[in-house]
């Protein structure tokens, strides 16, 4: 109740939550006692006693978020109130097992020596997030990927990490794990329909509907990667992944002679790069478009929050050409969902594989909802 509603005195906590006085004030005491709660300064002026607001201890716990991407690892630590504390981050070309896994366990070492003892003592868990079938990703990114991805096919990640900490590990997919973030930290707070689009190395996707998360039987509800865009006949039409990844402009800036870490970088922008953004901007906002016309006849979308690891600027240029494109499509007998930026940003994929242990640990059943009349 006091996530949902922020600081908040114990008589409104009994009438919120329909609970006795008495009850609230034995929960709230416990919850003090354990360092999850406190209590900020009392509120004078009003009619009555002064009130003491109750709040989230932003000390009162910890989380590890991991995640495992296609071209760099990120480790971080959040708070109880899912703030980002602490952040390390290692860069390749691509992720092999046998450079990725002892970098993760450097990370987690690295977190435990900068947090200390007694904020490492208060630690939940580790949530790690990372690409469904990881070995299939080295086909993407060239011979060499290839041939070291594909041991991948034979390793339970989850697994290699539990083996290298004693704190519960808790896996998301990357993308579901940065509409997680969204949800719980950014625009989910105001938009409960939406499609999540994450543009990084590759593109993905995630979908929330009436608040929730939607994940499928297999974990791959919002795999808009996946989705078919265009194609001029033949035997196989391309991805929206082939279309709109961060990864098409990369190698064009390669084959220019240019570093393709430029589409992380605000000079991505200047005029002597225009020639490949452009012509990048062009294709993935179309192929972006079509994605979320499609996805507005199936899913009836409040809104498309399109966010990723790119450079803002660029990212905020593929929104607004994205919108642009879609003049190119029809909307009769649908609603046109609005296209929002995303407010977390590139950290998104690590903060919500961060925000898994806290859920897991510390929050009701999604499907409980507090004991109130809404009208």
């Amino acid at each position: 109740a006091i996530r949902h509603e922020g600081a908040i005195p114990k008589a409104d906590l009994a009438r919120l939550t329909q609970l006795s006085s008495q009850t609230v004030s034995i929960i709230v005491n416990r919850l003090l006692e354990d360092g999850l709660l406190i209590k900020q300064d009392r509120i004078r002026g009003k009619i009555g006693q002064p009130s003491v607001p109750l709040a989230i201890n932003p000390d009162g716990a910890y989380s590890i978020g991991l995640q495992v991407g296609r071209r760099s690892l990120e480790v971080i630590v959040t708070d109880f109130v899912g703030h980002m504390r602490h952040q390390w981050q290692h860069t390749y070309p691509y992720p092999s097992p046998s450079e990725v896994l002892p970098k993760i366990k450097e990370g987690l070492k690295l977190m435990q020596r900068r947090m200390g003892p007694d904020a490492w003592s208060r630690t939940v868990g580790i949530g790690l997030s990372a690409p469904l079938a990881m070995h299939q990703w080295g086909d993407l990114m060239g011979p060499e990927a290839r041939v070291a991805m594909a041991d991948w096919e034979h390793i339970d990640l989850v697994q290699e990490v539990q083996a290298l900490s004693a704190l519960p590990v808790e896996f998301s997919k990357d993308t579901t794990a940065a509409c997680v973030a969204e949800l719980v930290q950014g625009l989910g707070r105001d938009v409960p329909n939406f499609l999540y689009v994450y543009v990084g190395t590759f593109v993905g996707g995630g979908l929330v509907m009436d608040g929730h998360i939607v994940n499928g039987p297999r974990g791959n509800a919002g795999a808009i990667g996946s989705l078919p865009v265009a194609g001029a006949g033949g035997k196989n039409y391309p991805q929206l992944l082939e279309r709109a990844s961060g990864w098409q402009l990369e190698q064009s800036l390669m084959a220019a002679g240019h570093d393709p870490l430029l589409v992380q970088q605000d000079a991505i922008m200047s005029a002597a790069y225009a020639k490949w953004t452009q012509a990048w901007l062009k294709e993935a906002a179309k192929a972006l478009a079509l994605t979320v016309t499609s996805a507005a006849a199936l899913l009836d979308l409040d809104a498309v929050v399109i966010d990723g690891s790119l450079n803002p600027l660029l990212m905020q240029a593929l929104i607004e050409q994205t919108e642009h494109s879609l003049a190119l499509f029809k909307f009769d007998g649908i609603h046109q969902p609005r296209i929002l930026t995303g407010r977390v940003g590139s950290h998104a994929r690590a903060l919500g594989g961060s925000l898994l242990p806290l859920h897991a640990q510390f929050f009701p059943d999604k499907d409980i909802f507090l004991k109130q009349d809404l009208e």
